[in-house]
Parts: C-alpha cells; sequence; structure tokens
C-alpha cells in the first residue's frame, strides 16, 4: 500500500540560523518555524491564538541558502517530510526528536530588518535520479516554480 510522507507549514523563523557541515564537506542548517493559529473561545467569546514551534532541518545548497537569507522574525514557506530520530541523552534516558526535513522553501513577505531578501524566490533541494517517481518528479516541479504559491 502507497503511503505519503508530506509536510507544508508558513511560519516565522524563530531564531537565526544555525549551519554546520558535515565531514563530507554537505552543509545542515537547523531553524524553528513558529506557525499560529487564531480562534474564537466559544465560553468567553474572546479571540486566542496558539502557537506552535516546528524544527525543520535543510541539507546541502537549500541549507547554505537558507543559513544565508533566513534570520530571525523572517516569514517562511516549507515543503517537507516528517522524520523522528531516537536519540540517548548525557543521563542514558532514549528521547525522541521529530522534525521536518525540507524539500522545498520559499522566503515570503518583504525585506527583513537588518537582512537581505532575494524577492520570495523558491528553492528545492536536487535529488539523485534513482530516487524519482512520477510523484516526486510532480513535487519537484512544483517545489521549484518561482510563482507565488496560491493558497
Amino acid at each position: 500500500m502507497a503511503s505519503v510522507n508530506k509536510v507544508i507549514i508558513v511560519g516565522n523563523v524563530g531564531c537565526d540560523p544555525e549551519t554546520r557541515y558535515m565531514p563530507s564537506g554537505d552543509a545542515v542548517t537547523n531553524i524553528s518555524v513558529a506557525t499560529s493559529d487564531r480562534y474564537k473561545d466559544k465560553q468567553t467569546g474572546e479571540m486566542k491564538e496558539t502557537t506552535e514551534w516546528h524544527r525543520v532541518a535543510f541539507f546541502g545548497k537549500l541549507a547554505e541558502i537558507a543559513g544565508q537569507y533566513l534570520k530571525k522574525g523572517s516569514q517562511v514557506y516549507v515543503e517537507g517530510r516528517l522524520r523522528t530520530r531516537k536519540w540517548t541523552d548525557a543521563s542514558g534516558q532514549e528521547k525522541y526528536s521529530t522534525e521536518i526535513v525540507a524539500e522545498t522553501m520559499q522566503m515570503l513577505g518583504g525585506k527583513p530588518v537588518g537582512g537581505s531578501s532575494d524577492g520570495g524566490k523558491s528553492y528545492s533541494r536536487s535529488k539523485p535520479a534513482e530516487q524519482s517517481s512520477p510523484a516526486a518528479s510532480n513535487a519537484a516541479s512544483l517545489g521549484a516554480m518561482d510563482d507565488d504559491i496560491p493558497f
């Protein structure tokens, strides 16, 4: 049976990106993105807002671009897949972390204060040919468009 692991978020970057390089020389950039939901409380009638934080990991050329152009407060569109990792902390306790592995990123909004912007261009992570499938190539072609994303 086929399955789908796809995530799309639009939110604000919570802190400046952290970029590091693996022994292979490939870049890895991590950010956190806040998404907010506004709703009306049924009992009090007042508007309330909840914020959800998402960890996002970029790899390769996309990581270099994200590290260079994204800044705290930037609005960003991210498309990717969920990945959960298991690790052991210093006390020997097993922990789990869930993050979004980004495949497409588009910077939204205006030019951030003190930062640079390239005008909302979208970027996609290149995938090796052997990982291609009709669905992946459709998603890649959608992610590579420079047009604004319709909502």
